[in-house]
């Protein structure tokens, strides 16, 4: 009776969460009823649908692994391409394509970066399509040029610099062990680990409670927007550069997307 005792006691409430949280993810790990493989399918004809001045599709567009080719290409994003000599990420990249290749007006399709209420997102549901060609295989972020390793370093920066009204950074959630919101754990993304390659590989995501797919883009400029820092333009060489910088803590976690978040 007194070991009964002893053992509730010594579970804290903490725990009791910890298990409900995990017992909802696994609620809601049923692939065949993520709604985020609807954006997939979507991706897929948009991929190959013909569009821009030049009535081309997005086949012919580069992303690393020779134009067309996309198995593999999302493990190795971003990284340097010398047509643009710059460090891309994959939102970066499709822009670029849409443009150069396809000639297409990138406006519209940037102010739909990120979908709502009766408002679609060609970015995400094409980085859906093309994030899950890279399932199965292990995060291998390129640092063999210097720009990827600059752009590294820059993320590294960028991830530990205070500011906003909170003066808060990305380390203050995300560089201790055993952080928490609420009823959300906060991954130490600071370090290489189990922690750093579960969460980046687990993106992009359904996000339940939004009735949205989200990419890791979206991620950030909501980290910056709850931070109270000015939201990052969508696409800017910064939050790639601190992709850069969080996919080198993940590296050899292995693509299991789209997931399905709370």
């Amino acid at each position: 009776m007194s070991l009964a005792s002893s053992r509730l006691a010594a579970q804290s409430p903490q725990d009791d969460s910890e298990k409900e949280i995990e017992r909802y993810r696994q609620m809601l790990s049923d692939p065949f009823s993520n709604p985020g493989f609807l954006a997939v399918d979507r991706g897929e004809a948009l991929w190959s649908e013909a569009r821009g001045t030049k009535n081309v599709s997005l086949e012919g567009c580069d992303l690393g692994e020779g134009p067309g080719k996309l198995e593999g290409a999302y493990a190795k994003l971003p990284r340097y391409f010398a047509d643009t000599d710059k460090v891309m990420d994959l939102e970066q990249r499709l822009l670029w394509c849409m443009d150069k290749v396809q000639g297409l007006d990138t406006k519209d399709v940037v102010a739909r970066r990120f979908s709502g209420p009766g408002k679609a997102s060609d970015m995400e549901d094409l980085v859906a399509f093309i994030a899950n060609k890279s399932n199965g295989l292990k995060i291998a972020p390129p640092l063999s040029h210097p720009k990827e390793k600059e752009a590294a370093a820059v993320g590294e920066a960028l991830f530990y610099t205070r500011g906003g009204v909170n003066d808060f950074s990305c380390a203050t959630c995300h560089a201790e062990e055993g952080k928490r919101i609420r009823l959300q754990g906060l991954p130490n993304l600071s370090v290489k680990g189990k922690a750093a390659q579960e969460t980046m590989a687990s993106w992009p995501t359904y996000r339940v409670s939004q009735s949205a797919l989200r990419t890791m883009q979206h991620r950030l400029w909501d980290c910056y927007r709850q931070q109270r820092w000015p939201v990052p333009e969508y696409g800017s060489d910064a939050l790639t550069a601190l992709t850069v910088f969080l996919e080198t803590r993940a590296e050899g976690g292995e693509i299991n997307v789209p997931s399905i978040k709370r």
